[in-house]
């Protein structure tokens, strides 16, 4: 019995569901901008949110979005929300930011990757294949601005 009690206390996180909560695409200048031959200048904004969407239940959701331009055109416009519900157990609050800020999200970036690469290849374009991102880095330069914002307004 106390075998079966310790083993309800093991920290868990298990994933729910993997899901596509949102997803657009803007081709502003079509069709005039596929006669184009200047390669692109892509530009790739990501964030992160979580979400308590029941006891030890998260929504995760991964957010880019994709500008593809020549000049001041605007090739493409994506943007993408990848999300995940994870069920996460057990586990002390100090330890559950970095896990839905950095686990959950390294989780969820490929599916987002595919998406995004997929969206591009059906509206016409080259393919685009996303660089992996370390979102342990992003955690923690987050976290070292919270602390510098944190100084800054009690002084």
């Amino acid at each position: 019995m106390a075998g079966t009690e310790q083993e309800n206390k093991q920290p868990t996180v298990g994933i729910d569901k993997i899901y596509l909560k949102d997803l657009s695409l803007e081709i502003p200048h079509a069709p005039q901008i596929f006669l184009e031959r200047t390669e692109p200048q892509i530009e790739l904004q990501l964030h992160s949110q979580a979400v308590t969407v029941g006891e030890g239940a998260f929504e995760v959701i991964v957010m880019a979005t994709v500008t593809a331009k020549i000049g001041e055109k605007t090739m493409f416009l994506i943007e993408a929300k990848q999300a995940g519900i994870f069920q996460i157990r057990n586990v002390s609050t100090e330890d559950l930011e970095p896990i839905l800020s950095v686990m959950c999200p390294n989780t969820l970036f490929p599916y987002l990757r595919e998406v995004i690469s997929d969206v591009v290849i059906r509206a016409g374009f080259v393919p685009l294949v996303l660089q992996p991102i370390n979102f342990e880095a992003m955690y923690l330069q987050q976290k070292q601005q919270r602390v510098q914002a944190d100084a800054t307004t009690t002084h």
